[in-house]
């Protein structure tokens, strides 16, 4: 049997869409800001592995005139947060006069803490050059970012960014997307129903994702403000990951987090059939094999191995016989 590890093996399986927690909550509110640092720990605790970051919020969060003081806050609860915690900040724009400030603040104190920074509105890679800059100037010259692709231009440059090797993670912006057509694109496109039958913000979604999986980067869905249907949300979510190529997604209520890890998790039965090839290929050294019927080789290892890092990261128990590369 072969000793290597499937991410060795599997040529850039490695560079996995599935690399993060599926599901980023975010929250901009004190007492909700607290709520979500401890609801990721008893959910961690549940399920056995951290199924969603959480996102502290200075763009929406910070109250104008106070980007200061928020900022104030968002670092001390990311210091105070639990060593195992996975905690973000989403700063505001590189043109936003607070920018300069939110990052020397937060990632000078609390860098160390971050699993990333979140950058909204970033139009070119020199918008990502402009927020290296400051992230590294801070001290975090090794801190992921994370951005928020807000507007047309943005899709065009979509796959420039998604290449920048700081960049792990594209976010499509819905709603700013839509409102940056000046009209052109009417409101019912920011609906539920209508973000995945607009043409325009479908096409949006699709280059997103697409430019994420050409460089190995985790495409990032947007959020669905419709929160109190969890059905539809959970819909949603499925039409998401398994349609459009989205491998997270963002949620804005504690009662969309839930949905959206089931959404994204695999079915048992796709687990099996996962755990059965991989744990054969790797008894055949990825050798080609049949498995049902069917001729498998390390083009649907790769898929295959994905599977069971997505079980992993849902929280899902994998078989016994490929449970080590996992744990």
């Amino acid at each position: 049997m072969s000793a290597a590890h499937p991410r060795d093996v599997l040529l850039d399986a490695q560079a996995s869409a599935w690399a993060l927690p599926v599901c980023d909550h975010y929250s901009g509110v004190a007492a909700r800001m607290h709520k979500s640092l401890q609801l990721q720990a008893e959910m961690g605790a549940e399920f056995g592995a951290c199924v969603f970051d959480v996102t502290l919020d200075c763009e929406d969060g910070a109250p104008v005139g106070g980007e200061a003081e928020h900022a104030a806050l968002v670092t001390e609860l990311a210091l105070g947060a639990a060593p195992s915690a996975r905690v973000a900040v989403r700063v505001h724009a590189v043109d936003h006069p607070a920018f300069e400030a939110d990052v020397a603040h937060i990632v000078g104190q609390a860098g160390h803490r971050l699993c990333h920074l979140m950058v909204p509105k970033v139009e070119s890679v020199a918008d990502v050059q402009r927020a290296v800059a400051a992230v590294d100037a801070a001290g975090a010259t090794s801190l992921p970012l994370h951005v928020l692709i807000e507007s047309p231009a943005a899709v065009h440059h979509a796959f420039e960014i998604a290449a920048h090797p700081r960049i792990a993670s594209l976010s499509f912006g819905l709603m700013d997307f839509v409102s940056a057509h000046g009209g052109a694109i009417p409101a019912a496109a920011m609906t539920l129903a209508g973000q995945f039958s607009h043409p325009h913000v479908l096409r949006a979604k699709l280059a997103i994702a697409a430019a994420c999986h050409a460089h190995g980067k985790v495409p990032s869905h947007n959020v669905v403000t419709e929160f109190k249907d969890s059905t539809a949300l959970e819909n949603a979510a499925r039409q998401a990951a398994q349609q459009l190529g989205y491998t997270r997604m963002w949620s804005i209520h504690p009662d969309q987090i839930r949905p959206i890890v089931r959404a994204f998790a695999p079915s048992s039965a796709d687990i099996d059939t996962a755990a059965a090839i991989i744990d054969r290929a790797a008894a055949l050294d990825w050798a080609p094999l049949q498995h049902e019927g069917r001729l498998h080789d390390r083009a649907s290892y790769r898929l295959y191995w994905q599977c069971l890092e997505r079980a992993h990261l849902t929280g899902l128990p994998v078989p016994h016989a490929v449970r080590h590369w996992l744990y």
